[in-house]
Order: C-alpha cells, then structure tokens, then sequence
C-alpha cells in the first residue's frame, strides 16, 4: 500500500489557504478584507489605494486554533441577490458561523454532527447559494449546512471522505454541482452535490506530481475556472508546483504538471477575475508568483516573481491565505495572509502590459492583525464573481 505522506501540521505555526466562494452577484457598498483571528473575524475598510484600516472585529467564540492545513479554508463569502454573508469556522467548538454584511452582526451558528472534528486541524469551508459545505480535518468528514435567511445555517448531514492511504482531507472548492478535495496523501476526489450532500464521482486518484515526486509533492489549495473546465491545484513542494486537472467530463482528469525551480511550494493558489493569471503564494519561501494562463486549454507559462516580502522570521514564519485586490480585470495583484504572532496582511501589487508583467510589496505594507496570533485565511467582499 502506498504510504502516507508526512504532511504539515504546525501547532504554532499552522499553514492555509481560503479561495473565495460566491454566486456573482455584485452589489454597491463597502468594499472589505476580512480575516479569520479564531476566535473574532475582522473586518478591514479597503481605500481607494488599496490600503487596510480595520473597522471592526466580531466575535465569533471559540479559544482559537493555530494549526491547520495550506488548503482548507477558514473563511468564505456568500454574495447572492437575496443576502451577503461572512461564514467562519470555528474548530475548537466545532461550529460554522454567518456574519451579515450589512451589519457586521452575527446572523446564526450550527455544528455538524457527534462525528465531525476539526479541533487540531481545522474546519475548511465552501458555499454556494444554498448550500455551505465544511471540511472536518481530524475526522475526515464533509458536513452540509443548508443556507439560512440572514446568514445562518442549519446542519443536514455529514459523509467520511478521506485519502487513498488514508491522507486527511485538505482543500476544497465548489463550482455548480461540482465539488473537488484534496488530501494530504496526494490524493485528489470529485463529488457531485446536485442533491445537496456530496456523492462521490467514483474518481479518486493520486496527482501526477504525487506520483512522479515519489511523494515529495502533494495538491493542497484548489481552484476552479468560471466555465468549469480546468481544476487547478496547488501543490506544496520542495520547488514551486502546480497542477492542472481537465474536468469537463464532470470527472476529475489526470493532472498535468507545471514546475519552477523560482521558489519553494505553491500550496496557495487564485486564479484572477478575468483568469488570464494564476497567483501563486509560495508559502515555505517568501514571495508571491504570477503565471499567465490560457483558460481555453488550462496551459501556464511565462509570469513574474516579486522580490522577497518583508519580515520572513523576525515578524512571521509563513505566507498563507490570498485574497485578490480587485475583482475585475487582473486583479491588481494580491493581499496575503502573514502567519506570526502577532499576524499581518502584505499587499503585492501588480503592473503589466500584455503577457508581461511585475510584482512588487507596497510601501506601505503590511497591515497589522493585532487580534490574530496565527493568521490562516482572510478574503475579500464582495468576492471574485466565479
């Protein structure tokens, strides 16, 4: 039997990704970066230069859990026609809680069931109009939450959900009917949530950078293209790669591999709004990564690296969950989550002309997280359309 991978797991220095979920519906109104602190959600105002202030912290309970795994997410926004919501999860009281937008007031909270445990490991999250789906790492179990009125949700029902060696469950994300994870043995798995609770496509399979690395390399963070074509996953890795799975048979495809030798693990990834680049968080090293992509063939090639972010070791330990700076267009760049103690969010933004491009820290990076000890995931409302 294929052996288990060793995976990240830092009680206090823990490592993770948020992808932003949403429905697409734009609406007027603040613009925000929000952070997971566990146990409070801060809510930063966003100014025309890009620049945080934070406005306000809700408490969302709990005694807090630094650890975690690069792809789950802590943080998700749900941005419909009939209500915008913060949902955060809470691991150390097994819960998942909704923040009205327009309030900044908490709407309700739910727990999974006797079963679901993401105490040591943490609680991913994925949403759709209907439905919120949350990752329980140490119990390897997939919880559904039906949606609520003003934000709060009501549990429905849990399935087990683990790796071929036995890997905990990792990233997730959502697109229509379509639900993708990764676990921390390398191996990836597609369900279908057209009846709400997750069914298994019955495609589990080891990643080709699994595979070919001799299990030195293993998908974490996952991304999913507006027209759901491509799946792409973000690996981490002694170098930087990503991998790319076809998913337009409604199953997942064999992954193809795109390797770089220009910094150390790519377990974070967010593909900008217009989806002409892949941001890549190299999480082990120091710098932020963009690649050009072709969403008519899931292909990446040339991009930029920026230069070293500022602080590595004396003020944090990793680089961990993005979020974009604008959601039209490129992107402009992107915010990320500083892992330290306490925690802070760097600012790289981006220039380009054509297939070119550069990224470079703000001067006036980064912003201070006083109320986090371990930032993992922050986001942006209102999120990216896809």
């Amino acid at each position: 039997m294929k052996k288990l991978l060793k995976f990240w797991v830092v009680r206090a220095a823990g490592v993770m990704v948020c992808v932003l979920g949403g429905v697409g519906f734009a609406v007027a109104g603040p613009q925000y970066v929000i952070t997971n602190d566990d146990p409070g959600v801060s809510f930063y105002a966003v100014a025309r230069d890009g620049t945080l202030k934070l406005q306000r912290q809700v408490q969302i309970g709990g005694f807090g859990t630094v650890a975690g795994f690069f792809g789950a997410n802590r943080i998700v926004m749900l941005n419909s026609k009939d209500q915008q919501c913060v949902y955060a999860s809470v691991p150390s009281l097994g819960e998942v809680v909704g923040i009205a937008v327009g309030t900044l007031t908490i709407g309700g909270s739910a727990s999974g069931s006797g079963n679901d445990n993401g105490a040591a490991n943490g609680i991913g999250l994925a949403v759709n109009g209907s439905y919120l789906y949350a990752s329980f790492a140490d119990s390897n179990t997939i919880a559904t939450f039906q949606v609520m009125a003003g934000c709060g949700v009501a549990f429905v029902n849990d399935i087990a959900a683990g790796g071929l060696a036995g890997g905990l469950i990792n990233g997730m994300a959502i697109h229509g009917n379509f639900m993708i994870t990764s676990f921390t043995d390398g191996s990836i798995e597609s369900f279908s949530i057209s009846a709400g609770v997750p069914v298994s496509n019955g495609d589990e399979q080891y990643s080709s950078a699994t595979l070919t690395s001799q299990d030195s390399t293993y998908p974490n963070a996952i991304d999913i293209t507006s027209d759901g074509h491509f799946a792409i996953f973000g690996d981490t890795s002694t170098l930087e790669s990503v991998e790319v799975s076809d998913i337009s048979s409604g199953k997942l495809g064999q992954t193809v591999v795109h390797k770089s030798k220009a910094s150390i693990s790519a377990s974070n990834v967010i593909l900008s709004p217009d989806e002409t680049l892949l941001y890549v968080i190299n999480t082990q090293g120091d710098t932020v990564s963009a690649y050009n992509f072709d969403k008519t063939t899931g292909k990446l090639s040339g991009g930029c690296i920026s230069g070293p972010i500022r602080g590595q070791s004396a003020n944090w330990s990793y680089l961990a969950g993005p979020s974009l700076i604008s959601t039209s267009g490129n992107g402009g760049g992107v915010y990320v989550a500083e892992f330290g103690g306490p925690s802070a969010i760097a600012m790289v933004t981006l220039t380009s002309s054509g297939k070119n491009c550069s990224l470079q820290e703000s001067t006036q990076s980064p912003f201070a997280d006083p109320d986090s000890q371990g930032l993992l995931s922050i986001g942006m409302f209102p999120p990216r359309a896809f």
